[in-house]
């Protein structure tokens, strides 16, 4: 594929990016305008609306200044100043994220990477400058600068890892020149050195992915046992058909960040919902919450099972630990053993603790400032228990693979039937 292919490719895939991401909001809002509203004040603020909505998936923070006569019916105490909204509605930048990695990789692939990337990322921060610039008004005002910087940042980003991860498939001859000049970088670490970052690397990833999809499996199960609940809040907010879809995309765009906060929640430090609120292990204390449906399967009091839920990551760090523990050289001490597990769990508790953060922020103003868990809490933690966990499994993969070549049993079994052979005839 020569690189004006390559470039007109890389473009539509980040024009793609951008549409796709902002037609969720439009369309959803659109309907609301044309069907409950029925056309009746100007489309514009509704597409400001969606503007802020995906900018805000991107971590770029909004200003929010009510009208007085707004303000007074939100009955928030605060409200009538301005405040900020920081809180990233994750199902956009994952979906962002998503479309980078998928040109990145396509850009390894052509021959041209990066020639690929960055018209990719040039197409996609003028989309984004585009939608920046239209989007404020005397309500909400996002950043600029963030705005400018955050959502190129993490397309940029995804594109990037998404290239390494294919150039890494190719072979040698079919490299450019960065992806061999990083390769080279590597090969003069020490042997040991690469391999530990290597193994510490894969086994953080198998701790870090087993707790998410647990987290996932335990907001599933939630979302079941709590549909009378969820359904009767629906009811509460006299939407209708219209404006219950508008809800439900805003709270799939939020789902994400509910399956970190449950991640918290395993870990042991769980979140908060507002000033003074805590869902944890130990108990839930929660007072008036924002008006979404999907909190009605929020646990209810003291939960007195709650923390079996810490054995979770205990279990996938000691199976990251057995994952590492396998990977290492057959010869590495027990020492290297026990520091690449701990390595392992200290990636997993900068992964997790990064994801905390992005989660988390203010969604209102006065006590709703604080929702989300606490990110240094969750990082901390998920590296003791996922580090002690898999230092003390991959040692004990070592110590199972060096008795495995030392006992000669095995050996001395497989000859008898050779043995036998020879003393009939």
């Amino acid at each position: 594929m020569n690189r004006t292919t390559t470039a007109l490719l890389a473009a539509l895939e980040a024009f793609i990016a951008v549409a796709v991401g902002l037609a969720i909001p439009t369309v959803a809002l659109t309907v609301v305008w044309g069907v409950s509203l029925g056309m009746g004040v100007d489309w514009i603020g509704f597409w400001r609306a969606a503007a802020d909505v995906w900018l805000l998936g991107h971590g770029v923070d909004v200003l929010v200044t009510l009208p007085s006569t707004l303000a007074a019916g939100t009955g928030l105490p605060g409200a009538e100043q301005p405040f900020f909204i920081t809180i990233a509605l994750l199902g956009f930048g994952t979906l962002t994220a998503v479309f980078g990695v998928r040109v990145g990789r396509r850009a390894a692939i052509s021959g041209s990477r990066m020639v690929g990337i960055l018209v990719a990322v040039i197409v996609f921060a003028t989309l984004t400058a585009v939608v920046l610039f239209s989007a404020g008004d005397v309500i909400a005002r996002p950043s600029r600068v963030q705005g400018l910087l955050l959502p190129v940042l993490l397309y940029a980003a995804a594109a990037i890892i998404g290239s390494e991860w294919e150039s890494s498939r190719l072979p040698a001859v079919q490299q450019d020149g960065p992806a061999r000049s990083i390769r080279r970088v590597i090969a003069r670490w020490p042997v040991g050195l690469r391999s530990g970052v290597a193994a510490a690397a894969r086994g953080a990833t198998v701790a870090v992915c087993g707790i998410i999809a647990a987290a996932s499996v335990l907001v599933t199960i939630a979302l079941v046992t709590n549909y009378s609940t969820i359904t009767s809040l629906y009811e509460t907010l006299h939407a209708g058909a219209i404006g219950g879809a508008a809800i439900t995309v805003l709270q799939l765009a939020l789902l994400p960040n509910v399956i970190v906060w449950v991640v918290s929640w395993l870990i042991g430090p769980g979140f908060a919902l507002g000033v003074g609120t805590a869902v944890s292990p130990a108990g839930t204390t929660i007072g008036t919450l924002p008006g979404l449906p999907l909190f009605g399967a929020l646990p209810h009091g003291a939960a007195s099972v709650g923390w079996i839920g810490l054995v979770v990551p205990v279990l996938l760090g000691a199976a990251g630990g057995w994952v590492a523990g396998r990977r290492l050289p057959a010869g590495s001490s027990t020492m290297a053993r026990l520091a690449t597990g701990l390595a392992a769990g200290a990636m997993a508790g900068i992964a997790l603790g990064l994801l905390a953060w992005f989660s988390g922020g203010a969604v209102g103003p006065d006590r709703l400032a604080q929702v989300g868990p606490d990110p240094w809490l969750t990082g901390a933690l998920a590296a003791v228990e996922v580090g002690v966990a898999a230092a003390l499994l991959a040692a004990l993969a070592g110590l199972r693979g060096r008795r495995a070549d030392e006992d000669p049993e095995p050996q001395r079994r497989t000859s008898l039937p050779s043995e036998a052979a020879t003393l009939s005839r």
